[in-house]
Formats: C-alpha cells, structure tokens, sequence
C-alpha cells in the first residue's frame, strides 16, 4: 500500500493563513475584543454603526492581498500602491476612504539608512487595514497600547494614534542620533577626528533618507484634511492637524541634525587636509633639506678626471664643511620664509 507523501509545512511568516498578523475590533466605552483569524473579522467588517475593526496585514504571506481584494472592498489605489512598491509618503482621500503611505523605523532599527520601511494604510468607517513586510516600531507600540486596554473611538483615532506613535519613534531617534552626535563633536574639537568619518556619513545618510521620506506627510496630511469625508468628526480633524504640527517639528529638528553633521563632516574633512599639508610640508623640507648632500654626492661620484680636492689629505672634511654649511643655509632661508608676517 503506497505511503502518503508528507507535505511540508507552509510558513505564515508570524500570521494566519491569510496574512494577518494581528487585529482588533474595537466598541465605543470598552476595551478592544482580537480578532484572531481574518475568517473571524469577516462578519465584524459591516458593523461600521458599532464601533470598528482594525486588520494588520503580513504583505510578506503570498494570500495576503488576494484575501483583501475579495472581501475587504478596498480601493484600487491602495492595491496599486502595494504593487508598485510606492515608498513616497502619500495622505490622501480616495473617495470615503482616507489612504495614506507612511514610512517608519523597522524593529530592529539601528542608525542604519536601510532600516526604514513602510506602512500602507486605508481608513473608513468602520475599518482600518494597515499592511507592511517589515515590522515597523510605531505599529508595535500600538498594539501594545491596545493590548494594554486603551481605547480608541473611531478609526481616525487610531490613525492618529499611529501617527503620534511614529512621530514619538522619530523624536527618539532624533535624539539618540543628536547625543551620539554631541559625542563625536566633542572628540572631534579634541583633535580626535580621523575615526569618525564613516559614522558622520552613516548618520548624515540616514537624516537625508528620513527628511526625504517623511518632508511631505505634514503638507499631504493638511491637503487632506482640508476636504474630509464625511463620516470623519470635527473632534478627529483637531488630532490630526495636532500630529501634523508634531511630524514638522521632528521634520525640523532632523533638519538641523543634518546641518550639523554637515558642518561637523566639513570641519573634520578641514583638519585631515590640515594634517596633510603638514605632512607634505614635513616631506618637503626633507627633500630640500637633503638637497645638497645628494648634488654633491652625484657629482664628486662621477668617475671623471679634474674632480676637485681628490688629492687633498682633508678634503673629506672640506666637502662635509661645505655640505653642512649649504644644509644650514637652506634650513635658515626656509625658517626665514616661515616666520609670521606682521
């Protein structure tokens, strides 16, 4: 009888089946309920009169977008964005449905360029869908908010909520990167800076990429707020215009680590051309300084009649006078040249 062939395992990449990492469903004035499986959310996602229904998405897992496609009802230029990869931040209004591309920190973020990642988001009444492939700090942050017992009214409360966690994520990176680089600033106005050219230009590539990335969420966010949906509350457009303020304040203090990175990586570049003209200087005196040894050698080595002092008993003594007295005179004409003029 033929053995049945043993399927290995599929891996969800931290999900369920269909690419859900984690969800919640949240009623006004009580603690969110999880949502442990995308087929358990399904009958919660027409509930938009009784609170809503948050669904975070593993893009990583192959079902993922087929499964939002079929029962989520989502716009097309959401999906569009996840195929094209879109990395641009984007805050717009796609007809009722308020879809937004932010960029964050991955978890394991380490001052590095290449550690951020992005967010897709949809919001509207009744739902909000987040979708990533890296995990990000700010969703993390959520979640344990959520999990904690915070409460959240309306989805627009939790994409603010998002956006404030994400700025918080920025701000301390901000300032770790502002003490480390208060650090170097001090070593470097020690004389120690020939070992912290490529942490300068490590941390000078990851303010470019953040101002890049995040410059246009406060404006993006604003034009979209000038002209809402209709199902999203007065009271909600407030947080939104106050975490738009935050996200420019942070935008503004990495602009000005920028330019201090730059003027520190000016001042650092100044100094080791400073060493090297002092090195060329030092190399040049002694080919100078040698000038007159290496002539006279050359020429009293010619193997040529005539050669002066040949047959004097001291004139091994007269050339070394001779040699020494040229060497003394040019150290002496080049000091003089070196004195500070008044």
């Amino acid at each position: 009888m033929p053995t049945a062939l043993l399927q290995p395992p599929i891996s969800t990449y931290g999900a369920d089946e269909h690419g859900l990492i984690c969800g919640f469903r949240f009623v006004p004035g009580a603690a969110a309920q999880p949502v442990e499986t995308m087929v358990q959310a399904l009958p919660l996602l027409g509930a938009a009169d009784n609170g809503f229904v948050w669904l975070h998405v593993n893009l990583s897992h192959a079902g993922a977008e087929a499964w939002m496609r079929a029962h989520l009802g989502l716009s097309e230029s959401f999906f569009e964005a996840l195929i094209d990869g879109s990395r641009s931040t984007r805050n717009e209004r796609d007809g009722e449905t308020l879809f937004a591309v932010n960029n964050d920190v991955t978890f394991d973020f380490s001052f590095d360029a290449s550690d951020v990642a992005t967010l897709w988001l949809a919001v509207k009444a009744g739902l909000v869908v987040s979708a990533r492939r890296h995990p990000l700090r700010s969703v993390d942050r959520l979640r344990t908010a959520v999990k904690r017992g915070e409460t959240l009214g309306t989805p627009v409360a939790l994409l603010d909520h998002l956006l404030r966690d994400q700025a918080d994520e920025l701000q301390r990176i901000v300032r770790r990167a502002a003490e480390r680089i208060d650090d170097i600033e001090d070593e470097l106005l020690a004389g120690r800076h020939d070992r912290h050219s490529a942490e300068l230009a490590r941390l000078r590539r990851l303010m470019v990429r953040l101002q890049r990335l995040l410059a246009p969420e406060p404006s993006a966010l604003a034009r979209t707020l000038a002209n809402p949906p209709a199902w999203v509350s007065a009271a909600d457009l407030q947080h939104l215009h106050r975490a738009s303020e935050e996200f420019a304040l942070v935008l503004r203090d990495i602009g000005a680590l920028q330019e201090r990175v730059k003027l520190m990586q000016d001042e650092s570049a100044a100094r080791v051309q400073e060493d090297n003209n002092r090195s060329l200087f030092t190399l040049t005196m002694v080919t100078v300084l040698a000038l007159p040894i290496n002539l006279i050698a050359g020429l009293m080595g010619m193997n040529v009649g005539g050669i002066p002092l040949a047959e004097e008993k001291h004139g091994f003594w007269v050339m070394l006078a001779i040699i020494v007295g040229l060497t003394a005179l040019l150290a002496w004409l080049a000091m003089w040249r070196m004195r500070p003029r008044r």
